[in-house]
């Protein structure tokens, strides 16, 4: 993933994943409420999670777009939903009865249209408010509507944002709705919900004797041991011409011990000798050597 100097401070993966969880409850939610109040089929689907700057979510909304601010207490910072206004219009044309053409007016709402329509927005933070939940517990209210993105300035050019993209279907058409939360208002309390939960005394004193019962129980394993010379590198075409007879120069010095090696990993060192009629070594150090 390229790394970018402008934002230095990103979504780790811990923290996307509660996002795309809380977000993934919210769509859940948000379906059955534009079903339930537009009275059609309709399906919200969570699309992704990111972090970009303000100004580079202001440039990917078309205008006009339906904007609804927010705040979000204990959050620093206001908050935004954008939703097309097309489909902003379907939603008013549902919810008074009409079919819900595509073909809507590209023009702001009338004082009813936004009556109607801000119903619906109450409904959706409220349902945000309880996908987030367990995050951080939101207290959202809407502040405000705007129509134009550059106008709607709830953030500073290069302050950075979560943006959430979601797809909206009502009936047969398709559009995408996305919100943004001020990352650094949001930072501290993804920090506190992927902190891990505290341990208590009697789990604690648990996770000890289980790590005393595993290393008594690793000390009865039986393992493979070999005494060996280091490795010596030969040719195939001189591996291909030995004889009986043939001496090969080994590359371990003459003073130098042998490997103790378990699974080609060399833990030991020692001198070899003999006790009685058998061959044996003695470990002379248990410091791996540098080669």
């Amino acid at each position: 993933m390229p790394y970018d100097f402008r934002q230095p401070i990103q979504l780790s993966r811990e923290h996307s994943r509660n996002l795309q969880l809380g977000f993934d409850s919210f769509a859940r939610q948000a379906t059955t409420v534009f079903t339930s109040l537009l009275r059609t089929v309709c399906q919200v689907q969570l699309v992704s999670v990111q972090q970009l700057s303000y100004d580079e979510y202001i440039d990917s909304l078309p205008a006009p777009t339906y904007l609804t601010k927010f705040l979000a207490e204990p959050m620093s910072g206001q908050g935004m939903v954008a939703m097309p206004l097309s489909a902003a219009m379907a939603s008013i044309d549902h919810m008074l009865g009409g079919p819900g053409s595509p073909f809507q007016p590209q023009r702001p709402l009338t004082e009813i249209e936004g009556s109607v329509i801000s119903h619906l927005m109450e409904r959706l933070l409220h349902e945000m408010r309880y996908g987030l939940a367990s995050i951080v517990d939101l207290e959202l209210s809407a502040t405000g509507v705007e129509y134009s993105p550059q106008f709607a300035q709830v953030a500073g050019a290069g302050d950075a944002m979560v943006v959430v993209l979601l797809d909206l279907r009502i009936g047969e058409q398709t559009h995408q709705m996305s919100l943004c939360l001020p990352f650094n208002g949001l930072l501290p309390h993804l920090q506190r919900a992927a902190a891990p939960a505290p341990v208590s005394d009697r789990e604690r004193a648990k996770k000890a004797q289980a790590a005393e019962m595993l290393k008594a129980q690793f000390s009865l394993v039986p393992v493979d041991v070999s005494i060996r010379f280091r490795t010596t590198h030969q040719d195939p075409h001189r591996l291909g011409s030995l004889k009986p007879g043939d001496v090969l120069r080994l590359s371990h010095p003459s003073t130098a011990p042998l490997d103790v090696v378990v699974d080609d990993t060399t833990f030991a060192h020692a001198t070899p000798g003999a006790k009685g009629p058998r061959l044996a070594a003695l470990i002379v150090d248990a410091t791996k050597e540098t080669r």
